[in-house]
C-alpha cells in the first residue's frame, strides 16, 4: 500500500502546481489603508519599476513571494536574505543578479544588493530595513521598497538611496505586467519545486512497483 499512499501524493503535487502561477494583484487594488504595495526597481539592469499589490502578508517576504514575484538567498544566510529578485512576468521570470554576477554564495558585498526600504500608512519617508524582510511585518497601506545598490550601514548614505518619495513610487512605478498560466515561474519559484517533488515522487511509484512485483515474483512457487 506504500506506491499508493506515493501515488496520491504525487497526483496532489501535479495538480498544486500550476496554483503558484496566479497573477500578482494590479498595484491599483492597494489603498492608503488596505493591501500592502510590493516596488523592485530593476533599473541596474536596464529595466522598469515594477509595483504590485500583495492582500495579506505576514512578512515582507512574504510579499515578495507572491503572484509571480520569487527570491532566492544565499548559501551562506539562507533563503531568508535575499540575494535575487525576478518576476515572471519580467524576461521570463530571470532572477538579478544573475549567477554570472554574483554566485550568491556569501552575503553580497555593501555595494552591490538588494537594499530594502519601507514607508508605513500615510508616510512619506522611506526607513531603511536593518533586520531584512522576515522580520518586517507590512501593514495595510505600506509600500516596501527593493532598489539594488550600496548603502552605509545605517542607510543613509550610497547608490540606493531612494530618489523618489513613497508617495511618488505609487504613481512613478509601472504595474506589474499580468502572468498568464503559460508563464515560466523562474528558478526557485513553489510551481517549479512542486513539480519537481511530483517528477520525484512519480519516479519513486514507478521504482517501488518494480521492486514490488519482483518480489511477488520471487514469493511464488
Amino acid at each position: 500500500m506504500k506506491w499508493l499512499a506515493i501515488t496520491l501524493v504525487a497526483s496532489s503535487l501535479v495538480w498544486a502546481a500550476p496554483a503558484a502561477s496566479a497573477a500578482a494583484r494590479p498595484a491599483s487594488d492597494c489603498t492608503a489603508s488596505s493591501g500592502a504595495t510590493v516596488v523592485v526597481d530593476f533599473a541596474h539592469w536596464g529595466g522598469p519599476l515594477l509595483r504590485a499589490c500583495g492582500s495579506t502578508p505576514t512578512t515582507g517576504f512574504v510579499l515578495l513571494n507572491q503572484g509571480g514575484w520569487h527570491t532566492s538567498g544565499t548559501v551562506h544566510d539562507g533563503p531568508g536574505f535575499v540575494c535575487r529578485i525576478g518576476y515572471a512576468g519580467f524576461r521570463h521570470g530571470t532572477l538579478y543578479p544573475t549567477p554570472a554576477q554574483d554566485a550568491c554564495v556569501n552575503t553580497p558585498p555593501a555595494n552591490a544588493y538588494w537594499t530594502y526600504w519601507a514607508a508605513g500608512p500615510g508616510q512619506d519617508t522611506w526607513t531603511y530595513s536593518q533586520v531584512g524582510a522576515m522580520l518586517q511585518h507590512p501593514a495595510p497601506g505600506s509600500v516596501s521598497l527593493w532598489i539594488f545598490g550600496g548603502t552605509s550601514v545605517s542607510g543613509t548614505s550610497g547608490s540606493a538611496l531612494p530618489p523618489f518619495t513613497p508617495d511618488r513610487v505609487r504613481t512613478l512605478a509601472v504595474s506589474a505586467p499580468p502572468v498568464s498560466a503559460g508563464d515560466p515561474a523562474g528558478p526557485g519559484s513553489d510551481r517549479s519545486v512542486l513539480v519537481t517533488l511530483a517528477i520525484v515522487a512519480v519516479l519513486a511509484v514507478i521504482g517501488g512497483i518494480g521492486l514490488w512485483r519482483r518480489r511477488r515474483t520471487q514469493a511464488l512457487p
